[in-house]
């Protein structure tokens, strides 16, 4: 019984999107939140220089944060919108 199961095959395992790619369709309330926390934020922080890399939000309750590190690390059921979407004029 214990023998039958079987490790995951490369087809069969989740890949994360390579680090310049964009997602291929999301969501326009996704995006209209994102860009809502982003713009609260710069209000809020106005004097603030440093540049998110983008914004991780959750898929259910559009709550999100700024992230500014390297890479994301995100929960499952949260996606990464780049701040190339958010602010397509920055880039």
């Amino acid at each position: 019984m214990y023998g039958l199961q079987q490790p995951p095959s490369s087809s069969q395992s989740t890949q994360l999107p390579a680090a310049g790619a964009l997602p291929t369709a999301l969501n326009p309330a996704l995006l209209k939140s994102a860009r809502q926390i982003y713009r609260t934020y710069y209000e809020v922080h106005p004097d603030d220089v440093q540049r998110p890399i983008g914004i991780a939000i959750s898929t259910k309750t559009h709550r999100g944060k700024l992230i500014f590190g390297d890479k994301p690390v995100l929960l499952p059921n949260e996606c990464f919108v780049p701040i190339s979407q958010i602010e397509p004029g920055l880039h």
